[in-house]
């Protein structure tokens, strides 16, 4: 066989090699393509959807209220969001609901108040009844935000004028026991439960990124409406000023905070009978009438028409 005939059938061979191994290298490469397009739909919610085979209310829903969420934020001025967010810290700021949350909420509102007013209105008294009720439907929806933050803001420092003494004891308890101020208040924090204990988790995490104990509680003091957790802030802070100690004055509060709490449970009872008088008057008087006298009425009405 001649050389020029082995060379090129070596050629040959090697050609066919080559391409067999690009062939391998390029299945190869999109197998591992495909995996890994695989493994993001799975790992991926849903995967990607086309804008025409997308539901509904990623359509229409998300457009929609980001339009009503800018409505919303138009019709709030600064300072409407400035007293917003001070409500939202006396209700000790919800982590669903961040008042850049609750402004463009105020603009669905506002559109699903008018709707549904005016749809009320419109059944009940026809055009102008349909008028006013969008607008009555229209200002309710605008302002239900603010109405609910302000109810859990109310609830919210109610429990923590009912939580305050019991803090005060653990307080006093690991102060007496040796520990300093803000150890007893990580211990407060550890083992406490309510919204006191969230405001002393607060209070910490404040102190810890660098902010001084004297201003992380004064912000304490500034997060709530009740007057003996503000009169306990200011005397930890002007105990620590002056130097203090802060177990005496921990048990001094302690003591007023139990004396308080039984007067005010006192005055609640003295309310209850005021407080139940109307529904007495209301309610269970013309019932018991109605039984004691109905019969004496139904044989008196007898014997006059005899």
């Amino acid at each position: 066989m001649s050389p020029v005939l082995l060379v090129g059938m070596a050629a040959i061979s090697g050609a066919m090699v080559i391409a067999v191994l690009t062939l391998a290298g390029a299945r190869g490469a999109r197998a591992d393509i495909a995996r890994s397009l695989a493994h993001l739909e799975r790992t991926r919610p849903g995967g990607y959807l086309a804008p025409r085979d997308r539901p509904l209310r990623d359509r229409l829903g998300a457009p929609l209220g980001r339009r009503l969420g800018g409505v919303g934020r138009a019709l709030t001025p600064t300072g409407a969001v400035l007293r917003l967010q001070r409500h939202l810290d006396y209700a000790g700021n919800p982590a669903a609901w961040p008042v850049e949350r609750v402004v463009p909420a105020k603009g669905v509102g506002l559109a699903v108040g008018a709707v549904l007013g005016g749809f009320l209105g419109t059944a009940l008294g026809g055009l102008r009844g349909g008028l006013a009720g969008t607008l009555l439907g229209a200002a309710a929806g605008l302002f239900a935000p603010d109405l609910m933050i302000y109810n859990l803001g109310l609830k919210h420092q109610q429990e923590l004028r009912n939580s305050l003494p019991d803090v005060l004891d653990t307080l006093v308890i690991g102060v007496e026991a040796g520990l300093g101020f803000d150890a007893a208040l990580a211990q407060v924090a550890h083992h406490g439960r309510g919204p006191m204990a969230r405001e002393c988790v607060r209070v910490l995490q404040e102190m810890q990124i660098g902010t001084a104990r004297a201003d992380a509680l004064r912000a304490l003091g500034d997060r709530t409406t009740v007057p003996e957790l503000r009169t306990f802030v200011s005397a930890v802070v002007q105990a620590g000023e002056l130097g203090v100690p802060i177990g005496s004055v921990l048990r001094e509060h302690s003591r007023e905070m139990r004396l308080r709490r039984r007067q005010r449970a006192e005055e609640l009872a003295q309310k209850v009978p005021i407080k139940i008088l109307f529904p007495v008057l209301l309610f269970i008087f013309p019932s018991l009438f109605v039984v004691i006298l109905g019969p004496a009425v139904l044989e008196i009405m007898q014997i006059f028409r005899r």
